[in-house]
């Protein structure tokens, strides 16, 4: 229902689940397995390269750094839907909104930018494996985290000015969490601008990285053809395995949710998007790192019998 300019409104309304209620216990429960699972796996991670000699190299340097960005970025969205299972309808003021909206892409933008970053470090470690460290050293991995966590800040700083300082004609927002897409949709007037908006930053915050990613990859598979052994091919490439599978889950969702116009938008569809780029990535890019990695299972094995000593 139109209820008129509301731009000065004080709160928000997140209906979440709503239409769900019967699910909501089962959901909450999963949902904080989850989250603990996530923390934990992606604590471990982090402090196991921390504390281990071996994994002091400029590839674990930028793992460590996803594991932290992906702590804090399932920990901006899962308490409120936490809290919506709990209560129903969650009221949210304007202010925890745009902070929300700002933080959920400044940390997932960085973490486009991050994997971007990373892309490159493989990039190259198999192509100029000769030169790999005086072109990767520590001030320019640095550089590089400092440029994504920078990306994030400029992205969300842009989205979350223009979204909140624009008219709004309602005050129920069918999400989760502060969400763009749900926020266009209480806009008034002519919404095209703001979608346009979003669009070009989304090609800016997700296909720029991307693109960097699969230049990156096209050079690492053709360096990786002309090698002359198959165990040099399977060595170098068990050493971009991982990364790939962690772009491919994070962008292939991602993408689908911000690279589409609002008129293919669906609310119980972009719910479920939203969980899998969200919830289930963050879970599951420890895993994949540490199974699939002989350097970072070694040393969780190292960690364990101290443990256990």
């Amino acid at each position: 229902m139109i209820l008129g300019n509301l731009s000065g409104l004080s709160e928000f309304r997140l209906l979440g689940f709503s239409g769900m209620s019967h699910l909501h216990p089962f959901l909450f429960v999963v949902l904080l397995s989850l989250y603990i699972l996530t923390l934990m796996a992606n604590t471990v991670i982090a402090f196991t390269i921390n504390t281990d000699n071996t994994l002091h190299t400029p590839m674990y340097f930028f793992l460590t750094q996803l594991s932290c960005l992906d702590i804090c970025y399932l920990s901006v969205i899962i308490p409120t839907i936490l809290e919506n299972l709990l209560v129903g309808t969650v009221s949210i003021s304007r202010t925890r909104c745009a902070m929300q909206m700002f933080s959920f892409l400044f940390f997932g933008v960085a973490e486009c930018f991050l994997l971007a970053a990373m892309s490159l470090d493989r990039y190259f470690a198999v192509c100029y494996p000769m030169h790999y460290t005086i072109i990767m050293s520590s001030r320019v991995c640095r550089s590089l985290v400092a440029g994504s966590y920078i990306c994030g800040a400029a992205v969300g700083l842009i989205h979350t000015l223009i979204t909140f300082s624009s008219p709004l004609c309602g005050s129920a927002i069918d999400h989760f969490f502060c969400e763009i897409q749900p926020l266009l949709d209480l806009l008034c007037g002519n919404t095209f601008p703001r979608e346009l908006q979003v669009i070009v930053v989304a090609v800016f915050a997700i296909l720029s990285p991307f693109l960097l990613i699969l230049y990156s990859y096209i050079h690492i598979i053709s360096t990786i053809l002309h090698m002359a052994s198959a165990e040099s091919q399977q060595k170098a490439f068990s050493t971009c395995s991982s990364h790939l599978l962690v772009v491919t889950l994070f962008y292939g969702t991602a993408g689908s949710v911000y690279l589409r116009p609002k008129s293919t938008y669906c609310a119980s569809v972009d719910k479920f998007l939203s969980l899998s780029y969200s919830v289930l990535s963050p879970l599951l890019n420890p895993i994949i790192y540490s199974l699939r990695n002989k350097e970072v299972k070694g040393a969780l094995k190292k960690k364990w019998r101290k443990i256990n000593l």
